[in-house]
């Protein structure tokens, strides 16, 4: 996320929360060399599905609504819709306090993180960022959100 220009978009803090969130659940070996791991810094599967709606309310909306202001156009909107259905759904089933490694037994985790892949790659292209790089830590990510 350290290429996406900061004033490109007028919610950037919102959209650098939610492409974090993406980014983690999109990615299958980070999933089993950090959250499995037990990693610190990262986070947990219920720390990235919260980064991905707590400020967008995604859960209860859908991201349409911010198109020009979080996301760029309808296309990313409807990825990130159904990345949020597909994790919310596996979230509500296991509970929010599961471990990892329910998570990615779930039947429907596949599904889950081939749609917040397809969000992620979209989102980091959109940006200018290399979508098969490692995530960021959530330092890293706070460090971000305050520059200005």
């Amino acid at each position: 996320m350290g290429g996406m220009p900061l004033n490109d978009m007028p919610w950037w803090r919102w959209r650098c929360n939610v492409r974090s969130a993406l980014h983690m659940l999109s990615d299958p070996a980070f999933h089993e060399d950090t959250w499995l791991a037990g990693d610190e810094g990262y986070g947990d599967v219920t720390d990235a599905v919260y980064r991905l709606v707590e400020d967008t309310w995604l859960d209860s909306w859908s991201a349409e609504k911010y198109v020009g202001t979080i996301f760029r156009d309808s296309q990313e909107a409807a990825l990130v819709d159904l990345a949020v259905l597909r994790v919310l759904r596996i979230l509500h089933q296991v509970g929010p306090d599961a471990p990892v490694s329910v998570y990615l037994e779930h039947h429907a985790w596949p599904e889950a993180v081939r749609a917040a892949r397809e969000a992620h790659v979209r989102l980091a292209q959109a940006d200018g960022d290399d979508p098969d790089a490692r995530p960021t830590s959530l330092e890293v990510l706070r460090i971000l959100t305050r520059a200005v």
